[in-house]
């Protein structure tokens, strides 16, 4: 059963619509022969948004592959950063973790795909048309999520989303895994700041935070680059009007300060790792972006297991 949605509920403006251009990406990588991560789902967010009709959602559909720069580059760059991202979260329910928030979740199916251990809780933070929309999609498909799944409708640019977590069941004494994918470049700098310090304050020991970021300032060639002008005049997608232009808080070194510890890594990084052909280019759109990873240490001989 198919679903359709309107423009005039949000999901297909701004933020919302990065949300489905990623959706596209993580469909075509499921159906690539070497994907490194699969969503079963994500076609069926794209084929419910009739702003997306013609958009691919399988490789055959990409004409120039991996030589794309958007459906190919920037699609495989999409499916890496699933990729890594899952093994993060999957890595931390391994050590014992069993609540998981996802900030700005958008059109993420984690609570549905991923092998959540018994007893695992995931918390979803959006907009309420993008919850909407999404649990709309899911529902037509019967889809049951693997872990018991809390959808909580807030602005992240706001002070109420913490509050509002707590009231859903959020348990600030057990260690917390926290993903910002694809989040922390649209927020202006000040809410960036209010956003880390909402989770330190609310991290026991043991929880972990990855994000992502932009690292300095993009040059003008990089912002004329295939990649942006692609998105721009092929699916009214402009990336780099959405971005917020303030200069970007040093959130890995305020974490660190706060007794995080705390790694960055280009997305390149990864490369070897899995194998994939997504390596530097002139002019790179992606080579501001930064993975970053922190960790809130236990103190010695105290270590909670999360259960």
């Amino acid at each position: 059963m198919s679903t359709t949605v309107h423009e005039s509920n949000g999901v297909e403006q701004g933020v919302g619509l990065t949300a489905l251009l990623v959706a596209a990406a993580r469909a075509i990588e499921t159906h690539r022969p070497d994907a490194l991560a699969r969503d079963e789902y994500a076609e069926h967010f794209v084929r419910a948004a009739p702003a997306c009709a013609d958009w691919p959602v399988r490789p055959d559909e990409v004409p120039d592959g991996d030589a794309d720069p958007l459906w190919g580059r920037l699609g495989r760059y999409f499916g890496l950063r699933t990729r890594v991202f899952d093994d993060h979260l999957q890595d931390r329910a391994e050590t014992g973790t069993r609540q998981f928030v996802l900030l700005g979740a958008g059109l993420d199916t984690r609570a549905y795909r991923l092998p959540w251990p018994s007893g695992s809780t995931v918390f979803e933070i959006d907009q309420e048309p993008v919850l909407a929309f999404k649990q709309h999609t899911l529902g037509s498909l019967e889809a049951a999520p693997r872990a018991r799944r809390v959808t909580i409708a807030a602005d992240l640019r706001r002070d109420e989303w913490p509050h509002a977590l707590l009231e859903a069941g959020f348990d600030p004494a057990r260690p917390t895994a926290w993903l910002a994918e694809g989040l922390l470049l649209y927020l202006p700098a000040a809410a960036e700041r209010r956003l880390i310090a909402a989770v330190t304050t609310l991290s026991a020991p043991g929880s972990s935070l990855v994000y992502e970021v932009k690292e300095g300032i993009e040059s003008a060639a990089v912002r004329n680059s295939a990649t942006y002008t692609a998105a721009r005049e092929r699916i009214g997608v402009d990336l780099l009007a959405l971005f917020d232009p303030d200069p970007r808080p040093d959130s890995a070194t305020t974490l660190t300060q706060h007794g995080w510890h705390t790694t960055t890594h280009t997305p390149f990084d990864h490369t070897h790792r899995f194998a994939t052909n997504l390596h530097p280019e002139p002019h790179d759109a992606l080579s501001t972006n930064r993975w970053i990873t922190t960790t809130h240490q236990p103190p010695p001989d105290t270590a909670t297991s999360g259960q």
